[in-house]
């Protein structure tokens, strides 16, 4: 945490130099109101006349003590909100960063609900664990101590009467916390739970909707959120404790120093402003405690919440950059070499011994059955996992020696799932090239064949898209996200099932213009139906994560059994084509 705060420390130390401005003028204070009630009112000094002036004169001067000590207050509150926002912002641009970086397993490990938490939540009690460290420690330890220093300045007798109070009430105080404490982990763990339970919903609310699964959902969030509220009461319940105790223990403390200070001020010792005073004093010190103990409670929980943060700042990206620097002479060649695959956390070979090259400006088709591992084969091409055994060449060379950017940017990919973005659609096909200029954008769409729909909406390439692509149809974001795809100008564009909800017609026209638009893209094409794939230059068949057969859609009628049974379940449909 000190790499954060260091960067900031300036603003927490005028910070603590205005706090400390603030409790000395409400230390002094409780010393004047005394003179002003032995002197000013009562004369003792003055044969029992009171002295107006003195009065005026010690008026005033609280009167400035307490403009200057909230001037200082209010200064305080700027600088630790400025050191405390600034930091957490840090805190929260570098865990984005880092996350930026996690491979899948990893994203997988914390899942999407713990890190919104920790990114919102979590840093959000981080940025008051230390404004609250910065302004809190030192105001109610100035004002705990210094009372009972000026206690004990004023009449002995007082501050001893305080200081044989102290440890019970540091005792209660550290009993609370001490059951308190290991609550706050909980409480954290269960707002992930909650978090992921909204976030699934919300994503899912149209097949929640579908399948009539309202009630469960809102009994699974019920129960959630039910095991949350316990949680809290559970801490809210020992802090209702322990503030009656803390408050009956001072109370006694006020009671024992006034009989005290009526029998010394009977026999002449103390005088009635010294008992204010010391009243006064006692009163701050027990607003010191029980700030004290909101302290104590804020620290616990940002202390809990820095630990979760450090987790994703301390956690190693799982893939490392190679040191290639991305200069080659071919371009567009992929090789898998006795490629092996096992995902984290299992044994089961999801791929094994793989062995396949395909060429510069080849469409390379890949089908198979469900679960054989197609996905899986592409996904090793731009590195979203590595592989357990072999390797995988891009122009030549291994993908582990690349950088990730470097290898990337010369990979077009169109996802099983298409991911579009709260933008207007022109924005949404340019993310694959953020520096392509309108023309290029709406070359893309046509060779996606999406210019038709679009430029039927409203406002055209200028239309907004609903929050993850919610207001198209199926076949319009997949169309979209192939269109990002082309205007990227990969050497390499891998289609992974992205044509499931096209038309046939619209099907292979789009093969048809993305041939013209990039004749000289490497392409692989994984898919579902022969339709797909018929016009592919070679076609790999995966069978159990090995590769049966690799030829032409004629070919493989002849020699390969597991394309002549996707062949033969399709027939009705491909003779329609």
């Amino acid at each position: 945490m000190w790499k954060y705060i260091k960067q900031y420390l300036h603003f927490a130390v005028i910070a603590a130099c205005f706090m400390v401005g603030e409790v000395l003028m409400d230390l002094l204070q409780p010393g004047i109101m005394s003179q002003i009630v032995d002197e000013g009112v009562l004369g003792l000094h003055n044969g029992g006349v009171g002295d107006l002036h003195v009065i005026w004169k010690m008026g005033m001067m609280m009167i400035g003590l307490v403009l200057f000590g909230g001037l200082c207050g209010s200064l305080n509150n700027v600088f630790v909100h400025l050191s405390g926002q600034n930091i957490g912002n840090e805190m929260r641009k570098d865990c984005f960063r880092k996350i930026m970086t996690f491979s899948f397993p990893q994203l997988d490990k914390f899942g999407t609900g713990s890190l919104v938490t920790r990114v919102t939540n979590d840093i959000t009690q981080v940025q008051t664990f230390i404004s609250q460290f910065v302004r809190g420690m030192i105001r109610t330890s100035l004002l705990m101590f210094g009372s009972m220093f000026f206690m004990y300045r004023l009449n002995r007798t007082f501050g001893l009467i305080v200081l044989c109070a102290f440890p019970f009430i540091v005792g209660c105080l550290c009993f609370c916390l001490a059951k308190a404490n290991p609550l706050f982990t909980k409480l954290q763990a269960q707002l992930d739970r909650i978090n992921s339970i909204m976030q699934e919903d919300v994503s899912g609310i149209r097949m929640i909707k579908a399948c009539v699964r309202e009630i469960y959902e809102k009994l699974r969030f019920g129960k959630a959120n039910e095991e949350l509220i316990r949680t809290q009461l559970q801490v809210l319940v020992i802090f209702a404790f322990m503030n009656p105790v803390i408050n009956g223990l001072m109370y006694i403390v006020v009671a024992v120093i006034l009989v005290a200070g009526s029998f010394e001020v009977s026999v002449g010792v103390t005088t009635p402003g010294s008992i204010m005073a010391a009243i006064t004093y006692t009163t701050q010190l027990l607003n010191g405690i029980l700030m004290l103990v909101m302290l104590f409670q804020n620290i616990s929980r940002g202390l809990v919440s820095w630990k979760r943060v450090k987790e994703i700042l301390s956690t190693e990206p799982e893939l490392k950059d190679g040191t290639f620097d991305g200069k080659t002479k071919i371009k567009g060649e992929i090789e898998f070499r006795n490629v092996s695959f096992s995902y984290p956390g299992t044994d089961r070979k999801v791929l094994e011994n793989i062995n396949l090259s395909i060429h510069r400006g080849e469409t390379i088709a890949i089908m198979g059955a469900t679960g054989c591992g197609k996905t899986t084969l592409v996904n090793l091409i731009p590195r979203f996992y590595d592989v357990t055994e072999g390797a995988v060449l891009v122009d030549g060379v291994d993908v582990r020696e690349y950088e990730q950017k470097d290898l990337r940017e010369r990979i077009a990919v169109v996802l099983q799932k298409s991911e579009l973005f709260s933008d207007t659609i022109g924005n949404n096909i340019a993310w694959g090239a953020p520096n392509g200029n309108e023309k290029e954008v709406k070359s893309a769409a046509t060779a996606a064949q999406a210019n038709d729909f679009i430029n039927e909406t409203h406002e055209k390439y200028e239309t907004m898209i609903a929050e993850r692509g919610m207001s198209l149809s199926g076949g319009q974001k997949q169309r979209l996200s192939i269109a990002r795809a082309i205007v990227k100008n990969g050497e390499i564009m891998i289609f992974d099932d992205s044509t499931s909800a096209l038309d046939l017609k619209t099907e292979a026209n789009l093969h048809s213009a993305l041939q013209k638009a990039q004749p000289e893209s490497t392409k692989i094409i994984v898919a579902q139906r022969i339709a797909s794939v018929r016009r592919a230059d070679r076609i790999v068949v995966l069978d159990s994560g090995k590769i049966a057969a690799v030829g032409t859609h004629e070919e493989l009628l002849r020699s390969c059994l597991v394309y002549q049974d996707i062949y033969q379940s399709q027939m009705g449909k491909e003779e329609s084509i």
